[in-house]
């Protein structure tokens, strides 16, 4: 049979790319009519720039990413929409062995407590600048990541100036490990299994992990060409469908040794699977022997983890906003909030009879405990979604939110 539709997806070799790869390797997309040819790419750039020119009807992507594009922050003009989340969670910040010895003198702790962590950093970043030496140096992925706004929110609410007293660098995510062990950067903040690489080979400690940042938090997305899926909405809905299904599959600890054997192929991550269970379990080995079992490190099914939840999207928002990276506009508002399609979502899943939120954005930070909410279809439960800091952010308050939100800076 000819698969009805073909459709051409780029990703970058982390393993939160699972539920794209597995519906293609797994026949999820073939049994929804789709064609699916996957695309491997070396840098957050090239997805950014492939799909500018059409190569990609759509792609694995940063959850900031589709927004800088629709704001005009990327040099090709492309309007993308995001009509799928790929899941929760699943970043860490790994540091260099030297770094880690500098913090624990300073009371850390290999506990992954964000507070404890930032104060112990905090210290050490004191230290050296009375010392005369130069700034740590962290790399996230690209300038428009949800790597780059979690680790500024961390630093900041630790009362680090992540502006001036330490400095941020862009590196691509299978280059991180490396540029860790080479000397090159003191820590970063990237995807799996790019943490847990850098402790198997003994060169890194992860000091704490986004599911403790901000728990629940959103990470990738599907970004699709909005010209593409306009004139496509068949093609687009039955590849909707395809994910929703490869997402459960992915979810189920059943299926986890055979999908970390599919992603550890040389054409996707290219890692032994032992070092890419860390992810599935969430038991991380931090460094020197220390480990611990994170609860919804990386989800990329369970607690609607595949919906595009406008407030994920206006949270991205106000950090690019706090950070300089664009004005606080009624506009570029405008503009935030449409690009994440809860509609799509809906429109392709209903008939599937699954669970379907009720609203399209929610006040994040505000759960404490697993809680049941308002759907159509089936029952569902929303994990705690709460801030290492006690923050929340109400998408109907976003001019206070943004006003709250200061920059801190040092004196000069």
């Amino acid at each position: 049979m000819t698969a009805a539709h073909q459709i051409t997806a780029g990703f970058m070799p982390l393993f939160d790319s699972a539920v794209l790869v597995a519906a293609g390797e797994l026949g999820f997309a073939a049994r929804e009519g789709i064609d699916l040819t996957l695309h491997r790419e070396t840098s957050w750039a090239n997805i950014r720039d492939r799909i500018a020119i059409g190569h990609f009807h759509l792609a694995h992507m940063l959850g900031p990413m589709p927004l800088a594009c629709n704001l005009g922050l990327t040099p090709l003009a492309s309007e993308t929409i995001v009509p799928f989340s790929l899941g929760l969670g699943g970043n860490c910040v790994t540091i260099s062995n030297t770094v880690w010895a500098g913090i624990v003198a300073h009371g850390a702790e290999a506990d992954l407590d964000p507070a404890r962590a930032g104060a112990a950093l905090g210290a050490l970043i004191r230290e050296r600048a009375v010392a005369g030496r130069d700034p740590l140096r962290f790399a996230v992925v690209h300038p428009h990541s949800g790597h780059n706004y979690e680790l500024r929110y961390w630093l900041a609410a630790c009362g680090i100036d992540p502006e001036r007293e330490i400095e941020i660098v862009i590196v691509p995510p299978p280059f991180m490990a490396d540029a860790l062990a080479a000397g090159r950067i003191d820590g970063y903040c990237v995807g799996e299994p790019w943490n847990s690489a850098s402790v198997a080979a003994g060169t890194g400690h992860i000091v704490t992990v986004k599911a403790l940042l901000w728990r629940n938090s959103p990470e990738k997305v599907v970004g699709v060409r909005k010209a593409w899926a306009d004139e496509n909405p068949e093609a687009l809905a039955a590849l909707l469908r395809a994910l929703h299904h490869s997402a459960r599959w992915c979810q189920d600890p059943a299926n986890h040794g055979e999908l970390a054997a599919v992603m550890a192929q040389a054409g996707f991550l290219g890692l032994p699977p032992a070092v890419l269970m860390p992810i599935l379990t969430g038991r991380l080995q931090l460094g020197d022997g220390a480990e611990r079992t994170i609860d919804d490190f990386f989800l990329p099914f369970d607690k609607a983890a595949n919906f595009p939840w406008k407030s994920h999207a206006l949270w991205f928002y106000t950090q690019m906003v706090r950070w300089g990276h664009v004005a606080h506009t009624p506009e570029n508002l405008a503009i935030a909030r449409d690009c994440y399609r809860p509609d799509l979502y809906r429109s392709a899943l209903k008939p599937l009879g699954v669970a379907l939120p009720g609203a399209n954005s929610k006040v994040e930070g505000a759960l404490r405990v697993a809680t049941a909410v308002g759907a159509t279809g089936a029952g569902l439960v929303l994990g705690p979604d709460g801030f290492f800091d006690g923050q929340i952010f109400d998408p109907d308050e976003i001019d206070a939110y943004i006003a709250g939100q200061k920059l801190i800076r040092t004196e000069a």
